[in-house]
């Protein structure tokens, strides 16, 4: 009975991530000016600008990012690798990282280019595992694109957070991290069409 209730925390980690997912940007989206209802924002060292609503966002980014990581070191470490949490693992993801860089872009943040990139990679590659699949090939993780997503949660996790603490220092840490992240993220998508371009290009 143990066993398999181990087996089952790889999926509900997934959920939750889903669940808080969706909750942060309800949360960033919700126009808490029209219910009377307002945060503080601190002005530290007079360059940097923590605001309570983004903090609480990012520390419900932050959790639901360490469940990524612990749905997959779990679901392998009890063998409970299922089809249905790589789906909703990728759906979790892609809720999670895509929602977030929309919002930001929407409200001024970031670049709308870096959005625009990330979420039109990502489709070309989920076509790519789609046929690529469905001609019997088992498409693996490749360590760009891992790192693309590792740099992209730190990129947003420090961008809500005002790039605090580096802000203080005049160094932006958080575009640095964005950037990056948006050309790794062409970077792996060129990798997994050269893997699997037999499947596209008639011979």
């Amino acid at each position: 009975m143990k066993k398999e209730f181990n087996k089952n925390i790889p999926n509900r980690l997934t959920m939750a991530r889903i669940i808080i997912s969706l909750f942060v940007i309800v949360f960033l989206l919700f126009p808490f000016d029209m219910v009377n209802i307002s945060f503080k924002k601190f002005l530290i060292n007079g360059s940097v600008v923590i605001d309570v609503k983004l903090l609480i966002a990012a520390i419900l980014f932050v959790i639901a990012s360490v469940t990524d990581f612990l749905d997959g070191y779990l679901a392998r470490k009890y063998d409970a690798v299922t089809d249905f949490g790589k789906v909703m693992d990728a759906i979790a993801d892609k809720i999670l990282v895509n929602g977030i860089l929309i919002i930001l872009s929407g409200q001024g943040f970031i670049s709308p280019v870096i959005p625009v990139i990330i979420i039109l990679r990502d489709t070309v590659v989920n076509t790519i595992k789609m046929v690529a699949g469905n001609n019997g090939s088992v498409v693996a993780a490749i360590k760009t694109g891992k790192f693309k997503t590792a740099f992209l949660m730190i990129g947003i996790t420090l961008k809500l957070l005002g790039n605090f603490p580096l802000g203080l220092v005049n160094i932006s840490l958080d575009d640095f991290f964005l950037i990056t992240a948006t050309v790794l993220s062409l970077i792996s998508g060129v990798e997994y069409f050269n893997i699997y371009k037999k499947y596209f290009i008639n011979k």
